[in-house]
């Protein structure tokens, strides 16, 4: 069985990044052997500090406070992602997780919801923070997930951040890490699992983006009963760890649009941006016609427009209507950048 340690200094993926961080960081030529070095290295003070080496910093919330993100150093970010490559078939993820997973996007959650007149919505609070390496362990222990001793104390220190000053504090996942989204999966497939078996016999359809729980349903009123057994099923597999955001819980219906992971779902059952998300884009558009975008404007306009045209791509049509084919098509090509 191939060790974590060997993977890592072997995987072409590995080698490619790391050649690729000491090239912007050296003006002489980077050999094979400064690669392997280099790893070899970085992997000695992972083993000892890497729960230390991110660099924290807060965003502000939409609705108030403050995030805290703790973001891997750029050596540790490489042999965080070689990880990934090395759990990638070795933890499970249930098929109600849509978020971070190869070839499936935010359009198929909202899909899978599309039809159903009656919606709920719930938040896991503070949910990679509330995810610890113990945890990890104990899930790695469940699902009998082959892993040596080495393996294990090289995930604990590769992938998992300690918010406290010293080394010795509890082990956490961090927002900014390349890692985290996985192991974030893998610890929810029972939950997941126990859920989607308790819904599908009701007629009810769930799916999980990261953070946010969805239900959806044909039969009026039965959603009310779910915010308390996810309560309970939560308390079975977590303890205390993970624990529900009461105050982001809505219920909504076709009454009213539904909102699904910045996508809304019409009352015609058909797929939007939504009305602001569309004048926000449109006076962007507007603006940049005018010549007024700096490039961080242009950038997330860029962004803007590229997840537009995955959700409605009716939207882009009448925004080249408005304001012509070549000033939409040069945003969502990147030719501003020119």
């Amino acid at each position: 069985m191939t060790t974590l340690k060997h993977h890592l200094l072997t995987s072409p993926l590995v080698a490619e990044q790391a050649f690729s961080l000491l090239s912007t960081s050296s003006s002489k030529k980077v050999t094979k052997l400064d690669v392997e070095k280099w790893l070899t290295v970085s992997l000695a003070k992972v083993m000892v500090s890497g729960p230390k080496m991110y660099r924290v910093y807060t965003i502000p919330k939409k609705n108030g406070g403050k995030r805290t993100i703790a973001h891997p150093s750029r050596a540790l970010k490489v042999i965080q992602r070689g990880l990934v490559e090395f759990l990638n078939d070795k933890l499970p993820v249930h098929d109600a997780a849509y978020a971070y997973r190869k070839n499936i996007s935010i359009k198929d959650n909202a899909l899978q919801h599309v039809t159903n007149p009656y919606f709920l919505r719930m938040d896991l609070a503070d949910f990679f923070n509330s995810i610890d390496v113990n945890l990890f362990e104990e899930r790695i222990e469940k699902h009998k997930i082959q892993l040596s001793a080495a393996d294990k104390a090289l995930i604990r220190r590769s992938a998992f951040w300690s918010p406290k000053k010293t080394n010795t504090g509890t082990l956490i996942l961090s927002i900014g890490a390349p890692s985290s989204p996985l192991i974030s999966n893998f610890i929810m497939f029972s939950f997941d699992e126990t859920i989607s078996s308790i819904c599908a016999p009701l007629k009810i359809t769930y799916t999980r983006y990261a953070d946010d729980l969805f239900f959806s349903t044909k039969n009026k009123n039965i959603l009310f009963k779910i915010p308390s057994l996810i309560q309970y099923v939560l308390s079975t597999e977590f303890g205390k760890k993970l624990t529900i955001n009461e105050v982001k819980t809505s219920f909504s219906s076709k009454a009213h649009n539904r909102h699904i992971a910045g996508v809304t779902i019409t009352n015609n059952d058909t797929l939007s941006l939504g009305r602001e998300k569309k004048r926000i884009i449109s006076s962007m558009i507007h603006k940049y016609s005018l010549g007024k975008s700096d490039d961080i404007e242009l950038a997330k306009l860029q962004g803007l427009l590229s997840f537009s045209k995955h959700i409605e791509p009716l939207f882009i049509e009448r925004m080249m209507k408005k304001y012509s084919v070549n000033l939409v098509d040069k945003i969502i090509s990147g030719q501003w950048r020119k």
